[in-house]
């Protein structure tokens, strides 16, 4: 089953810092009737204030760090989209420009939305690859409580700190092997680094 649609106008950030959102993710949202409003956080664009959610895919916003830590109407936006209780999604590098800061390859830390408690770093690089399955902590958008999910995880940022906060997932790998809990959510926020493919 796909992801179900997080509201009926999703923004969707969408340029060269956001590019990893999948085809096939949005062909069924689309289906299920939103409209998908798309933006560019690079652009310095704020998300669409008549969507009643943001979804930040995966990209490179590790090599646009500085950029983005400068765009304060896109942080801004997405400050004031959580304060009023509309559902902000980010995944893997939109789950790192949740955080408070980003640290990029050459050891700089750029400022970013402050909404998750998480700390990422690409001058400490690991390679985090493979499909998972992950299971949700809590009830929200993306499902019941126990609703399990598959997907992937493809990404070099080393966490640095992940908490405090409520666990997102607990996940494990292909082989069935135990990863504990991945990802945070905080009121109507949350995201991770697992790439959701289907509901098992």
């Amino acid at each position: 089953m796909a992801l179900p649609s997080l509201g009926q106008r999703i923004a969707v950030a969408r340029d060269m810092a956001f590019g990893f959102a999948y085809p096939h993710l949005l062909a069924a949202w689309r289906e299920a009737g939103a409209e998908i409003l798309p933006f560019s956080p690079l652009a310095d664009e704020a998300p669409d204030r008549s969507a009643d959610a943001v979804y930040l895919p995966g990209g490179y916003p590790e090599l646009q760090a500085g950029r983005l830590a400068a765009n304060r109407r896109f942080l801004d936006g997405l400050r004031t989209a959580a304060g009023q209780g509309r559902t902000v999604s980010g995944e893997c590098g939109g789950y790192m420009v949740l955080a408070p800061g980003l640290t990029d390859a050459e050891g700089n830390r750029h400022a970013m939305a402050e909404l998750l408690p998480v700390e990422t770093s690409f001058a400490e690089r690991r390679l985090h690859l493979g499909y998972r399955h992950a299971v949700l902590a809590a009830a929200m958008p993306l499902g019941a409580v126990g609703t399990v999910w598959r997907g992937h995880e493809f990404h070099y940022a080393s966490i640095l700190s992940e908490g405090p906060g409520e666990a997102l997932f607990e996940a494990w790998d292909a082989e069935g092997a135990p990863l504990g809990p991945m990802g945070r959510r905080a009121g109507s926020v949350f995201g991770s680094f697992f790439h959701l493919i289907d509901r098992a």
